[in-house]
């Protein structure tokens, strides 16, 4: 039976290369699976998902407006599909995730979503909210700090390093823009 998965962390634990890393596996046993991300992350390069570590697989994109359902459905009848990955899924909105269920309700495709569970402020995003709300699976992705604690919290950086307080929610960015801290430190550097 097919189930909807949310694995999720802080900035920096791995959560792409983990989605790289279920795509090889179903594709070495001659299994197809179907890579997502939103299209507002260009960092690897348009349609593409990339780590960290260095590999990358192309993938489509998709845009807040689209339906995935229907998405998944038009790339089904090409061929098929084994399994959805989809990383950035804090991104989506909450519809898509619904979307996302009915994927795997109605279809009978397992999908794997991979994505923040808050942001810089430690408020959830809309996609990972739902996903917390309705996946039949809750994996938290674990990572640590400079300190050795576990890291659950994303800082927004400037330049110089200071924490930033205030903006808006959606910034792409990586090792320039975001640490992963434990709540701790993240209370101590947003001076809460």
């Amino acid at each position: 039976m097919a189930k909807l998965h949310f694995h999720y962390s802080a900035m920096n634990s791995g959560k792409s290369a983990l989605l790289l890393q279920a795509a090889h596996n179903y594709s070495e046993r001659n299994l197809t699976p179907y890579l997502l991300k939103t299209e507002l992350d260009d960092r690897d390069g348009v349609a593409v998902i990339g780590s960290r570590i260095g590999i990358q697989k192309p993938c489509e994109t998709f845009t807040k407006d689209e339906n995935l359902l229907e998405k998944t459905k038009a790339r089904l009848a090409e061929g098929p599909i084994d399994c959805v990955l989809v990383d950035e899924a804090h991104f989506m909105t909450a519809a898509q995730v619904w979307q996302l269920a009915e994927v795997v309700d109605d279809l009978n495709i397992p999908v794997m979503a991979y994505g923040l569970r808050t942001d810089f402020q430690a408020k959830l995003f809309p996609g990972s909210a739902e996903l917390m709300a309705i996946a039949d699976v809750l994996r938290e992705v674990r990572t640590i700090d400079e300190t050795g604690k576990n890291a659950t919290m994303n800082l927004r950086i400037d330049e110089q390093g200071n924490a930033v307080t205030e903006g808006p929610q959606k910034q792409i960015g990586g090792n320039e823009s975001y640490k992963s801290v434990s709540r701790k430190e993240w209370r101590r550097r947003m001076g809460r």
